[in-house]
């Protein structure tokens, strides 16, 4: 997850001096984007069963994928 200072936002701020639009580099958006995908998918399959650990490597070994 990336933090707001690593960001190194630049702000446009109207003529009161308040915040209006931010300017990120195309790779902090970038990041931004993809830690968003990343949270949709862990939302969508939040209700999803969960598996141990030692279960998912048995099933794992099972299909010839460890």
């Amino acid at each position: 997850m990336v933090a707001i200072k690593d960001l190194n936002p630049l702000f446009i701020t109207n003529e009161a001096g308040e915040r209006m639009s931010v300017v990120l580099t195309v790779s902090k958006f970038h990041e931004l984007l993809e830690d968003l995908e990343d949270l949709a998918l862990v939302a969508e399959r939040r209700e999803e069963p969960t598996i141990a650990h030692e279960a998912l490597l048995l099933e794992l070994k099972r299909d010839g994928l460890v």
